[in-house]
């Protein structure tokens, strides 16, 4: 069958990469568990899908971003040992599943016939991914990444490290982190990106400067920043640094907070479990059926459904490249981005989705290409100013900054005073001694412990009721170890903070490159 006539402009994909340092807090039901899931439900099935399609000669398929720190959980060794044991166990509890007799719940999906038949498919998958991760990933994230990046497969997006709200922290702090976190992707996968995923999409006045200075050349913002019209980049203010726009009605299609594709009836259901097995047997069936009333999961019910949501997306995106061209008149580009964890952790059939949308889409005469191809072939528009924003609810900074989360604000302001001046004495006392010094293992760790403070994600968890004490727990951990190492250093009790720096490194050893002599002046 022919291609279709080519339709004008260029679509791209962006996919956001990004957990909480989750390594040695906690197991279940939030901690490690939550990196194991989504590890093999959307990292492992999505480099294969990049792989299969690289293998046909497809290349700029995705821009994909991927924080520092789910990049260091992905290299870490701890993570990779408990990312094969998750595997095994997933492997051994769904023989279990494929060799039942008796149901385990209420639900069709756990009758013994239903459950065999589930567990016999889940087997194939955990020995499938068991296998690609000996061989493809025994050695890390990085390998994996570098090669799809050096195969021209996918476009890399930086950030900072630790994934602050950066318009909220410190200019120094934030400064040094979005330095220090695009120098930790240039050290394990021999790319330093040019564009970034600002954490959270948010944006305050003035950033743009900090981003050039840094050497980053674009970035994301959600829709409304740029008032909707998002078929070209645009230079923010007057600097040559160019905000590009997700946007809405194409990204919404798959993804809303009221609907979108995952909520299929035919789709795997993420919220019920069987709970002999921990294995999610059920279907959705209806968004109104309860979990005791799913029925069973039928993969090719699934299929047929992936297809007709292949077809509904690419008719989606043709026509939006057709309709922006004509409105803007010129070629439009038309993004659409989401968290990667959408594919295949909350919403199974994901990656099966994207790869036949990847292949559907030049078929339909979509060109696909990523963001530095926009900015190659000139989808840039008039220079814009960018008010405050974000992606989160409201569009606004009302997630990380409203009343439910303001004694975090609070945390943050003063645990990032008390590092900054407790790391400028003794960077200054160092240096009195005759410089340059050597690096300082205590001002290191001490930086390292409030950036896990300042997570954008301790506040968006507590915001949205999801897992809030889990989140208030790790901020509240985290600024104890900052005071606590800080305070023995400020009073000169040396030795003990060094054996305090020491004892915190063992659970936050990330971003080991981390240097705090590379503070940005006060």
């Amino acid at each position: 069958m022919s291609a279709a006539k080519p339709v004008p402009g260029l679509f791209t994909f962006v996919l956001h990469t990004h957990l909480p340092w989750l390594a040695h807090h906690g197991r279940w039901p939030v901690g490690e568990e939550w990196l194991y899931q989504s590890w093999s439900a959307s990292y492992l099935p999505l480099v294969r899908v990049l792989r299969t399609l690289a293998d046909e000669d497809r290349q700029h398929l995705v821009t994909l971003g991927v924080t520092p720190v789910v990049a260091a959980q992905l290299d870490d060794p701890y993570c990779l040992q408990g990312m094969h044991h998750w595997l095994a166990n997933w492997r051994l509890r769904a023989g279990e599943a494929a060799t039942t007799r008796t149901a385990s719940g209420p639900s069709p999906a756990s009758e013994p016939e239903a459950l065999r038949r589930f567990g016999s498919r889940e087997q194939a998958e955990a020995d499938r991914e068991l296998a690609e991760f000996e061989t493809l990933w025994r050695h890390g994230g990085s390998p994996v990444l570098r090669d799809l990046i050096d195969g021209r497969v996918i476009e890399l997006l930086g950030g900072p490290l630790a994934h602050p709200f950066q318009p909220l922290l410190n200019p120094r702090l934030r400064e040094f982190a979005l330095r220090e976190g695009l120098a930790d992707a240039e050290q394990r996968v021999a790319h330093r990106p040019a564009g970034i995923w600002a954490p959270e999409c948010a944006y305050a006045p003035g950033m743009e400067i900090d981003f050039a200075a840094a050497g980053v050349g674009h970035f994301m913002v959600d829709g409304p920043s740029l008032h909707g019209d998002t078929a070209l980049g645009r230079p923010v203010g007057d600097s040559d640094v160019v905000a590009f726009g997700r946007d809405l009605a194409v990204s919404y299609r798959v993804w809303s907070p009221k609907s979108g594709y995952p909520g299929h009836a035919a789709y795997r259901d993420f919220h019920t479990y069987d709970h002999a097995t921990g294995l999610k047997s059920a279907r959705v069936t209806g968004r109104n059926v309860p979990s005791e009333a799913k029925a069973p999961y039928d993969p090719e019910r699934a299929a047929a459904a992936v297809d007709g949501h292949v077809a509904d997306f690419v008719a989606t995106v043709r026509e939006r490249l057709i309709n922006e061209s004509a409105r803007i008149g010129r070629p439009a580009h038309v993004i659409a981005a989401f968290d990667t964890e959408l594919f295949g952790h909350w919403w199974h059939e994901g990656p099966l989705w994207l790869e036949k949308v990847l292949r559907a889409l030049p078929e339909a005469g979509v060109r696909v290409g990523t963001l530095t191809d926009a900015l190659t072939e000139g989808y840039v528009g008039a220079p814009v100013q960018l008010p405050p924003s974000s992606w989160g609810s409201g569009k606004d900074w009302q997630v990380w900054a409203g009343d439910q989360v303001a004694d975090l604000v609070r945390l943050n302001t003063e645990v990032v005073d008390t590092a900054l001046s407790t790391v400028d004495k003794a960077l200054a006392h160092a240096a009195a001694r005759g410089a340059p010094g050597p690096r300082m293992f205590v001002a290191d760790q001490i930086l390292r412990e409030t950036l896990l403070t300042v997570s954008s994600d301790w506040p968006f968890m507590v915001s949205k009721d999801s897992a809030a004490d889990y989140a208030r727990y790790r901020a509240h951990l985290h600024a104890h170890a900052t005071r606590e190492i800080a305070d023995a250093l400020a009073s000169g009790r040396t030795e003990q903070a060094q054996r305090l720096a020491q004892g915190w490194n063992r659970a936050d050893g990330l971003f080991g490159a981390l240097d705090a002599r590379r503070l940005p002046s006060a």
